[in-house]
């Protein structure tokens, strides 16, 4: 198996800031790929394919999806009525351990897909154990609990986070106190503040 990158290698690797680190991120102090050696990041010319190769996989690090979970994101987009790559952004974010980061319950996407699939999550009450769930509106995320009883678990994880000054999306309404969220809108392509161009995925599968 390959080695698992970290939030601030990712954001190096495709030259895009991708973790939630602010101005520590790597990305915001030196422009290199990784490795000792990395060559400075926007000197070497893409082929277009290249850069339709590129922009899939910082969406597929982003989100944290397989190259299969990734196509069936796509084709179900492609069936449905709108911008195909819009359509495809906003469904991953629909994505129920993105939900449970975008509403400040986990510090990473990583660690909100290990919540869900260690049964810490629950949607309306019931338990989901698949962080690729995709919520609708007016769906309750809470947690289980079980988990609401580990003190370790809400000091150093949830409550942590929670109390940080980042801002939810609009999309998501965060009850801090009760430590859980309400999906009162789908969410729309200017709720997706990562530099995406999602035209060149739709041109990559489109070959």
């Amino acid at each position: 198996m390959g080695k698992k990158l970290s939030g601030c290698k990712k954001c190096r690797q495709i030259g895009a800031k991708l973790c939630s680190k602010g101005p520590k991120c790597v990305i915001e102090k030196r422009a290199s790929s990784p490795g000792q050696h990395g060559k400075k990041i926007g000197i070497k010319k893409t082929s277009e394919y290249g850069k339709q190769l590129k922009e899939k996989q910082k969406v597929k690090l982003l989100y944290g999806v397989l190259e299969r979970q990734f196509r069936r994101f796509f084709d179900i987009a492609s069936q449905q009525k709108g911008v195909t790559g819009e359509v495809l952004l906003c469904t991953l974010e629909r994505r129920l351990d993105n939900v449970i980061y975008r509403l400040k319950m986990a510090t990473s996407r990583v660690q909100a897909r290990q919540m869900v699939t260690h049964g810490h999550v629950f949607v309306n009450g019931s338990r989901v154990e698949s962080p690729s769930y995709i919520v609708n509106i007016d769906d309750l995320i809470s947690l289980s609990e079980r988990s609401l009883k580990k003190k370790d678990f809400l000091e150093h994880v949830v409550d942590k986070r929670l109390n940080m000054g980042i801002r939810v999306p609009e999309w998501l309404e965060l009850k801090k106190k009760e430590r859980n969220g309400v999906i009162v809108r789908l969410p729309i392509r200017s709720d997706i503040t990562v530099p995406i161009e999602e035209h060149l995925i739709v041109e990559l599968y489109s070959k």
